[in-house]
């Protein structure tokens, strides 16, 4: 499979190059989204880094008397 994804693959069989191209668009899908997340992640641990004993959940109210029973 890494052979095919990396484009080794023999023969002209149509059917086989199609698959090849559309496994080499998801993987470059994947890599792009994975540099998405990255970059997500380290502007999080920047904004945590700036505000040190600060929880991120501090913003959010939640009122305990409105709160659903946990199933049983």
């Amino acid at each position: 499979m890494a052979k095919a994804l990396l484009g080794y693959v023999g023969g002209s069989d149509p059917r086989l190059l199609a698959e090849m191209r559309r496994l080499q668009q998801r993987v470059q899908d994947l890599e792009s989204e994975l540099v998405r997340i990255q970059s997500e992640n380290d502007a999080l641990n920047a904004a945590i880094a700036q505000h040190p004993g600060e929880s991120l959940l501090d913003g959010i109210d939640i009122d305990v008397s409105q709160a659903e029973p946990a199933l049983t």
